[in-house]
């Protein structure tokens, strides 16, 4: 078994009773989506690599092949955290006030790095968003705590 901590174990156990089927695992397609339940940020590249699939019902990941991938994303260096993402998002804040466009915010989640597309934006939106102000702005600290703390799934 994978260097993971027994009550590690009891919650990727808990994650693999809802996600998946008793005795065959979870689908490779859920590989990011459980990863995320527990806590964890891997890349899209990263869960490719692991095994995780595009389509679903190609391959299955029983609970004894998931342990090890958990204990390596555990240990990766290159997940974002809190602070991260808020050092990236005061490049569009211009009045240095914890503020800035939504239209901004919007056109960064649709178009760079691993970007999401019209629907996942409009419900991390509508799960996480202050409404904007007048002006169009929001306050993206708090959308970065509510988006970490109350991970949206995507199907």
């Amino acid at each position: 078994m994978a260097d993971v901590p027994k009550r590690e174990v009891e919650n990727v156990e808990f994650v693999f009773e809802v996600m998946g089927s008793p005795g065959e695992g979870i689908d490779a397609v859920d590989l990011g989506d459980a990863l995320r339940a527990l806590n964890l940020n891997p890349t899209l590249a990263l869960i490719e690599k692991l095994g995780g699939t595009k389509k679903r019902n190609e391959k299955k990941i029983k609970l004894d092949e998931f342990l090890p991938i958990y204990s390596q994303v555990k240990k990766e260096k290159e997940q974002g955290c809190y602070e991260d993402f808020i050092e990236c998002l005061k490049l569009y804040d211009k009045e240095e006030n914890g503020t800035m466009m939504l239209a901004e915010l919007q056109h960064a989640l649709l178009a760079l790095g691993e970007s999401l597309d019209d629907e996942q934006v409009e419900t991390l939106f509508a799960d996480c968003m202050d409404p904007e102000d007048d002006e169009g702005f929001i306050p993206y600290s708090q959308f970065v705590q509510r988006l970490m703390s109350d991970p949206v799934v995507f199907d």
